[in-house]
């Protein structure tokens, strides 16, 4: 079993909200669960799909696809905010292929990657993640315009293309694929479109804030998820219909049928922060490319208001 998958919502708020304890228990024995997977699998390099909440990607340039050649953690939310350990020649190899398929795809060589990237390998892993070789890829799953599903689709081959004949060179190797994000949720971002001045200055090169520009945005966050536990907060609810959906497309291989989600309906349906879900079908179409057919090993939803997402779990390998 060279390769592996492992896709899981990420939530920054599961170290400040109080679900109800059976909820809680129940998301900690899904991270066991896919903690014992993803052990047992023992990965020598991790493929990363991960979104990004402005902290590292923003409207200055705002690219639908970038691979990280060196990468550092933003410390969001407490998570970590050191080097990563990037195989470069494997990055650079891994960009060249996806472009050679005719996939345009920008380049970083010190890509910034928060919560939404880090949190499955710190749950996964441990907080020291320093050692754990990564190719960072980033997915835009929050900032208009958006390309298609389809195009993320193609690009998860792509990548998924490269794993394979990868691993041909590397007989040894193990290849762990990660997609964070999702599912549907909604949380307190703001839009271009009815952002204030100050906003669109954050949206369009915040990053780097003051401890105190940070800690007042976080401190937003976690009082708005508590209203809408509370049901008291003017967010779009959580979708366990529309999750279960893309959950089964997940499972049952035929990744196709996610070409005919469009950006207005996903936003609609399952809320403006769904589009972090393309995490998950580019991380599913590269472990398909990888290896053909696979098989869910494991499988976890809830919908949790106190973490403000349809939260799930899946892990795979193949047949």
């Amino acid at each position: 079993m060279p390769t592996a998958l492992l896709t899981m919502s990420h939530s920054p708020l599961i170290e400040h909200a109080n679900p109800p304890q059976e909820v809680a228990d129940a998301v900690q024995e899904a991270f066991h669960n896919a903690r014992e997977f993803v052990t047992a699998f023992d990965p020598d390099l991790i493929v990363n799909f991960g979104p990004d909440h402005y902290n590292g990607f923003f409207y200055d340039l705002m690219p639908p696809f970038c691979i990280g050649f060196g990468a550092v953690g933003t410390g969001d939310y407490n998570s970590y905010d050191g080097e990563l350990n990037v195989p470069e020649e494997t990055a650079q190899e891994l960009a060249q292929y996806v472009i050679d398929q005719d996939l345009d795809v920008a380049i970083s060589r010190r890509m910034e990657v928060d919560h939404g990237a880090v949190q499955p390998m710190e749950i996964m892993f441990g907080e020291d993640i320093a050692s754990l070789s990564v190719i960072p890829i980033f997915v835009n799953g929050l900032a208009k315009p958006f390309t298609t599903m389809r195009r993320v689709r193609q690009m998860g081959e792509a990548v998924g293309s490269y794993i394979a004949t990868y691993l041909k060179d590397n007989s040894d190797a193990k290849v762990l694929v990660i997609g964070s994000g999702g599912l549907s949720h909604e949380p307190p971002v703001p839009q271009w479109a009815t952002a204030t001045e100050e906003q669109r200055a954050f949206l369009l090169e915040g990053r780097h804030p003051t401890p105190e520009a940070r800690a007042a945005r976080e401190a937003n966050t976690i009082a708005v998820a508590k209203a809408f536990a509370a049901g008291e907060a003017g967010i779009r609810d959580l979708n366990p219909e529309w999750d279960a959906a893309f959950m089964d497309i997940c499972r049952s291989g035929e990744l196709e049928r996610f070409d005919a989600l469009t950006a207005e309906a996903m936003s609609e349906e399952a809320g403006r922060s769904s589009h972090e879900v393309r995490t998950w079908v580019a991380a599913f179409s590269a472990m398909r490319a990888a290896v053909g057919d696979y098989e869910v090993t494991y499988e976890f939803y809830r919908p949790i208001r106190e973490y403000i997402a349809g939260f799930g779990v899946m892990t795979a390998q193949e047949k």
